[in-house]
């Protein structure tokens, strides 16, 4: 096996000139059972070129040995687009069946994401946002982060967000025994987005991939330690805080009053 590091795109598309070969074992270009199977993938990619409703990117971001926290405990950020934009089913599994995320490093990180968006919190469509995290067993975790993009790109996530929010990507993080897959929105003050993003995965995962309920978390971008919103988004956080402090001060005073009992009528 590779050493651990960056899975550089030679790793993802090794092979992929092969899925324009013939498909017909007496052809002279094919000349074994894998080229054999390459090309009849090949006739299935040509029949699967539907185009994907948004544009995506996948990014790669690589943990340097040498790498500091920073003043707020974070680390700095390396982004590098792997490959081309991706518009279609067919691109999307062109480097998916390419991308062996157990070749990846400590804290090494890759990104699904919606063009125009960068995989950071404080990114103008992130900042208000944030993301439900899934801790997945090394072996489990290229499956179920499969079934993921899936679900991104094919707008099973999106399409059960409350109105005026949206899906922003999808991420997978290297740690010690478990990769971290995140799925990014745009609105932490939608519950309703919360709960149905929830529900949709744990509906749609197959039974050997189902996460235990200790193994799952929801969290906005803005409680992380390391959260530093521009100056001028400061203001409409601040905000946003207040009005959900607020909600949930009432919520608990409306709890604990004591229930209004009815006054006997008065006797005639």
């Amino acid at each position: 096996m590779a050493a651990p590091g960056r899975p550089r795109l030679g790793m993802f598309t090794s092979g992929l000139s092969s899925l324009s070969q013939s498909s017909d074992p007496n052809s002279p270009n094919v000349s074994s059972p894998a080229e054999q199977r390459a090309g009849a993938k090949a006739n299935m990619f040509q029949a699967m070129r539907l185009p994907t409703q948004h544009v995506w990117v996948l990014y790669f971001d690589k943990q340097a040995k040498d790498q500091k926290k920073t003043d707020d405990g974070s680390y700095q950020v390396h982004f590098e687009q792997l490959g081309e934009d991706i518009k279609s089913v067919a691109e999307f599994w062109r480097y998916e069946n390419h991308i062996n995320v157990e070749q990846m490093a400590m804290r090494d990180s890759i990104y699904l994401f919606k063009k125009g968006i960068m995989p950071v919190w404080e990114d103008r469509r992130n900042v208000l946002g944030g993301s439900w995290t899934f801790r997945v067993p090394k072996g489990l975790s290229q499956e179920f982060w499969r079934h993921i993009q899936v679900m991104a790109i094919g707008e099973t996530l999106e399409g059960v967000l409350a109105k005026g929010d949206q899906l922003c990507g999808v991420g997978l993080s290297v740690r010690f025994n478990s990769h971290l897959i995140s799925i990014w929105h745009r609105h932490s003050s939608e519950q309703a987005s919360i709960d149905a993003l929830l529900d949709v995965v744990l509906q749609s995962l197959p039974e050997n991939l189902q996460p235990k309920a200790d193994n799952y978390f929801y969290k906005k971008h803005s409680d992380h330690a390391g959260f530093k919103a521009p100056p001028e988004l400061q203001a409409v956080i601040d905000s946003q805080k207040r009005a959900q402090e607020a909600a949930a001060a009432s919520a608990k005073v409306a709890a604990s009053a004591p229930a209004e009992t009815e006054k006997p009528a008065a006797a005639e």
